[in-house]
């Protein structure tokens, strides 16, 4: 192996141990060792190859990231962009029907910020976010059971994804922990990845909410494609440079 390869692995392990969230940006690698995207490319590549990390769009993350999941109740970063997002949720919410709310930090705020006079059957697998919700006395609330999980305050297993099977929603609010334009949604637990499938096959509309930190990043498990999703409301932390990539893919970004 040529030493200067040996030197950019060694600055690539530095780099993404002192990064963000463990992430590589492979521009901004190339510009400090002065070399080409494409050198560092290929470097991420055999790297990969090696267990070392995992590549993601624009670069790549630590193996650790992909299944590292706080606790819901932890999750306090961004909170003032979350609740935009969540602001303006609230306009896509349907006059009457039935609406489904996943689990997640950011679908929190939609519960806190619910309006009071709307009749909607409403369908959760967050106990969080039922209990929030049962303060509006016009919204008829259904609670999915199944395995509480700790990290998330949420319902998984047989049981919820029988009722998911099952019902039929005019739309759905979803959270998620990462967003790739390679890789679609993923989450760092399978049998939460199998309920997110489900809640987004049972809706006539499938809306995403997530801050632009999810953004560029990769989770253990694949649950959704981006073409699956039909609106996605972000904050105004996400480059307009990646918002272009993500109309380019077909995905429709509203930006609070």
């Amino acid at each position: 192996m040529c030493a200067a390869l040996v030197r950019r692995r060694r600055w690539l392990t530095r780099y993404r141990r002192r990064g963000r969230d463990g992430r590589v940006d492979a521009t901004d690698v190339a510009d400090e060792l002065a070399v080409t995207t494409e050198t560092i490319r290929k470097d991420l590549i055999r790297m990969e190859k090696r267990g070392l990390l995992s590549r993601v769009h624009g670069g790549a993350v630590s193996i650790g990231d992909l299944i590292y999941e706080p606790d819901v109740t932890t999750r306090t970063e961004f909170a003032d962009e979350k609740r935009r997002i969540a602001t303006a949720a609230l306009a896509h919410l349907p006059a009457a029907g039935s609406v489904l709310i996943d689990a997640g930090s950011t679908t929190a705020q939609l519960a806190e910020l619910f309006p009071y006079d709307r009749e909607l059957t409403v369908f959760t697998n967050a106990l969080p976010i039922a209990l929030a919700l049962m303060a509006r006395p016009h919204l008829t609330v259904y609670p999915i059971g199944g395995r509480l999980r700790r990290q998330t305050v949420a319902t998984v297993g047989s049981w919820t994804s029988r009722l998911l099977e099952e019902i039929n929603v005019d739309v759905a609010s979803l959270g998620t922990n990462s967003i790739s334009i390679d890789r679609g949604l993923t989450t760092p637990d399978p049998a939460e990845a199998q309920i997110k499938t489900l809640m987004v096959k049972a809706a006539q509309r499938r809306i995403l909410l997530a801050d632009h930190s999810k953004y560029g990043r990769l989770s253990l498990v694949k649950y959704a494609e981006l073409s699956d999703i039909d609106l996605f409301i972000t904050d105004t932390g996400l480059p307009a440079a990646e918002v272009a990539k993500l109309k380019r893919v077909g995905l429709i970004v509203e930006q609070t």
